[in-house]
Order: C-alpha cells, then structure tokens, then sequence
C-alpha cells in the first residue's frame, strides 16, 4: 500500500541519520501547501535545524542553512521563501512585533519555527505541527501531530 508523506509522518517516521531527517523533509516541503507555518517541537539535539536542512533542499536553497539561535531569524531564498524562526530566546509572543517578521513572509512562504511553544499565541490557525524526538536506540524521529 503506497501513502503520501502526511500519512506516514502522521504514523510517526523514524530515521537513522541526519542524511534520512533531511530526504525526509525535503519530500515534505514538496508536499506543502503554500504559505505554511511549521512548528517543530522538540528538545535540543533532535534534529530541528537538520530538518530545516531538508526543507531547503526540498526548496531549492543554495545556502548553508544553521540555527539562528542568536540572530532570530534567517531567510533563505530557494522556490519559496524559507524563514527559519529559532524562539528558544523569545519569552512571549510580543517580542516578535519589533522583529517585524511579517514583512519577510513573501509568498510563497515557509515559516519553519523552533521552540514554537514560546510564541504559540503568535502562531497562525493552520499551522503544521512536528514533533521531534530521539528514540531509545538514538535513531530520530519524526511526527506529524493533529489533523494536519
């Protein structure tokens, strides 16, 4: 039986390595309606910026693509505009007014957000969310939660 990459990253996806996280989410992006908002849930080291990676890819991105803990955001440009949004400094959902992060969603958009939690007031309706985690072999995995 063939399912799309909704069913099987609502069933839960388990990859061996940061090259499997990146494929995997580089079939995602394709699959992705445009102008979407990601959440990616999950304690450090999961492989949340891995799989921004693999959302470039998917997108085309020629750039290096690293967390940006310190800067906020970084915008990559591939297919779509890819904003990758690190809120693990953000304490509430008001300190992205001066960031005025919205001018930087140029449709077609993906807004890929770390540490979603700290903002979850600020997310829109809609948004995708993921769960990351590392399973007790140390392989990762990945979980598309809700009705998504």
């Amino acid at each position: 039986m063939v399912t799309n990459i909704y069913d099987r990253l609502r069933a839960g996806v388990i990859t061996a390595s940061a090259a499997e996280t990146q494929v995997l989410a580089a079939e995602f992006a394709g699959a992705l309606p445009v102008d979407t908002t990601l959440a990616l849930h999950g304690d450090l080291g999961v492989g949340k910026t891995t799989f921004v990676q693999g959302l470039a890819r998917g997108f085309g991105v020629a750039d290096a693509v690293t967390s940006p803990t310190f800067t906020i955001f970084t915008l990559h440009r591939g297919t779509r505009t890819l904003v990758h949004l690190d809120a693990y400094r953000l304490n509430d959902a008001a300190q992205l007014d001066p960031l005025m992060l919205e001018d930087f969603l140029t449709p077609p958009y993906c807004l890929a957000v770390e540490w979603p939690d700290n903002i979850a007031a600020w997310l829109p309706r809609g948004t995708l969310h993921l769960e990351l985690g590392i399973a007790h072999d140390a392989r990762h995995t990945v979980k598309l939660r809700g009705d998504a």
